[in-house]
């Protein structure tokens, strides 16, 4: 028995090594094999607002000398604004390295390890803060609607953060891991100060260990209990300073060369040299020009030739033959109407008083 015991030590200290990391006052844990692949599950729907979701992970055991399954949890967020950067396995060095989460204000990198439902491999597109709440992207994300009416639905941004993963590798790098590049805003997140895990989602992660379904050995990589069934419980922290101190900096070397390269030249090459060429051959060339030709002739020619043309032979050419013509003729006819009747009645009284001889 104490042989079989010495060999089981011997093997896992050949198979686990604990590296030390003195800057961080903690230790880094690696192994010889990588995890399993990661199960498909489907998370239960958000509770309740500001819940974020961590997905579940294969953490090791150094004891067992296997991996084991610790599942999805929704986590109160620890103080407002807070965003979860997800735990992964990296290869370094002939080795898979296990990497903590943390939370953060912003998702840093965690190997590009698509877990789903927000966590694509870059960043985190289940949602973001607005106004001290945390608004859920249903695209990807579950809720409660009947509660959480803090929703917005975005496909671009899943589209854009999702690195394939057919497989569902669990760690990055090596042989089969996945291989992503961190990106800028990754690395800065990277060195922003950090909140730890709670002490609850430690405490999760320790009822994990203790159950020996969760170990892979178990249960051939598909572990029943992939999710945790209710929210943990929550655990405030003091949001990090680091995010003010980057903001700082950054006002001060944009807003330095700002007003000195742009404000400077500005007034001189563009007031001085506007008013001396626009404004002086303006008044020359334009207003001398318009007076002499548009307003000069006009009154000459038009307002002689009116009142001599029109008003002259207007009463000349009307008045006249329109008393001679009309009044003349009119007369005349009416003397020579009488004359008819009169050689009709002489003639007819002669020759009576003839036959009386």
């Amino acid at each position: 028995m104490q042989l079989l015991r010495s060999a089981r030590w011997l093997l896992l200290a050949l198979v686990v090594t604990l590296i030390p990391v003195s800057s961080q006052g903690q230790f880094i844990l690696s192994v010889h094999f990588g995890p399993p692949v990661l199960p498909v599950y489907e998370p239960p729907p958000c509770p309740q607002p500001d819940l974020m979701w961590t997905p579940g992970y294969w953490a090791y055991s150094a004891d067992q000398g296997d991996y084991y399954w610790v599942p999805g949890a929704w986590v109160p967020a620890p103080y407002p604004g807070a965003l979860w950067t997800p735990h992964y396995w990296g290869w370094e060095n002939g080795r898979y390295i296990f990497h903590e989460g943390y939370w953060g204000r912003h998702i840093g990198y965690y190997g590009g390890v698509n877990y789903g439902y927000g966590y694509g491999g870059i960043g985190f597109a289940g949602g973001e803060w607005r106004g001290g709440h945390f608004a859920y992207n249903t695209e990807v994300i579950h809720v409660n609607e009947t509660i959480i009416h803090n929703t917005y639905r975005d496909r671009t941004i899943v589209e854009r953060g999702i690195v394939a993963n057919p497989n569902h590798v669990a760690y990055a790098g090596g042989p089969g891991g996945i291989h992503h590049e961190a990106a800028p805003e990754e690395r800065i997140a990277e060195h922003e100060q950090h909140v730890a895990k709670t002490s609850f989602q430690a405490q999760h992660e320790s009822t994990a260990k203790s159950d020996k379904t969760s170990f892979a050995k178990n249960n051939g990589g598909h572990p029943a209990h992939l999710a945790a069934a209710k929210p943990l419980p929550e655990e405030k922290h003091a949001a990090p300073a680091e995010p003010k101190n980057e903001m700082k900096p950054g006002p001060k070397t944009e807003t330095k060369p700002g007003p000195k390269t742009e404000t400077k030249p500005a007034p001189k090459n563009e007031s001085k040299p506007a008013p001396k060429t626009e404004a002086k051959p303006a008044p020359k060339t334009e207003a001398k020009p318009a007076p002499k030709t548009e307003t000069k002739p006009a009154p000459k020619n038009e307002m002689k030739s009116v009142p001599k043309t029109e008003p002259k032979p207007a009463p000349k050419t009307e008045p006249k033959p329109a008393p001679k013509t009309e009044t003349k003729p009119a007369p005349h006819p009416m003397p020579t109407a009488h004359p008819a009747p009169k050689p009709e009645n002489k003639p007819a009284p002669k020759p009576e008083p003839k036959p009386k001889k």
